[in-house]
């Protein structure tokens, strides 16, 4: 985008039967079980781009992405095996790791919310979740499968060291993408009326 397109209009939205679909069938990838291939550089470009057009209350752009490749992610799974013996269930705390090295990709997304800023922190933060929700959307519109998570390492204070999360950060998730060699299996769903009160 440039100045340029600043105030220009967008089209107002049409009916769009395979965005639906596409809706109806969104599903969260086994992280585990993403493969190569895995977007282009420049699919990388187009998937962060359009993640960034997310409801943002103030325009303030409270987060920020890492780009994580295979050996940036190999480095960080091993620097975070001993951490893996410090967790509440240790076997399955190194076992998660897999998570980190198996998918081609990994976009992790970092809330970072202006402290003091009229707009509540939690409003920001809940900026950076639906960043991470267009990410899965936008890495799935490109044919890629995708999988947004967080795990121990997400929160281990040690962890956080590792990958150079600034004070006043949190990870707001790493969106693992790549190809599945299977299609993933329908989940329970909910009850969306039991969870829905209509007000005249």
């Amino acid at each position: 985008m440039t100045d340029a397109d600043l105030g220009a209009p967008l089209p107002l939205p049409v009916p769009s039967a395979e965005m639906q679909d596409r809706l109806a069938r969104r599903r969260s990838a086994p992280a585990q079980s993403l493969t190569a291939p895995g977007p282009s550089r420049a699919e990388i470009e187009r998937i962060l781009m359009l993640g960034a057009r997310t409801p943002d209350h103030g325009k303030l752009f409270p987060w920020r992405f890492v780009v994580m490749g295979p050996q940036s992610r190999a480095d960080l799974a091993r620097a975070l095996a001993p951490l893996a013996g410090h967790q509440l269930d240790p076997g399955k705390a190194a076992k998660v790791l897999s998570k980190l090295t198996a998918p081609p990709l990994t976009l992790l997304v970092l809330s970072v919310p202006i402290a003091g800023h009229k707009v509540p922190e939690w409003e920001q933060q809940l900026s950076a979740g639906a960043v991470c929700m267009n990410l899965e959307h936008a890495a799935n519109a490109l044919g890629y499968a995708a999988s947004w998570i967080t795990d121990w390492y997400s929160y281990d204070p040690a962890a956080l060291a590792l990958y150079d999360v600034r004070a006043g950060e949190r990870v707001a998730g790493f969106i693992h993408i790549g190809t599945l060699a299977e299609p993933p299996l329908e989940r329970p769903r909910p009850d969306v009326a039991a969870l829905t009160t209509w007000r005249d």
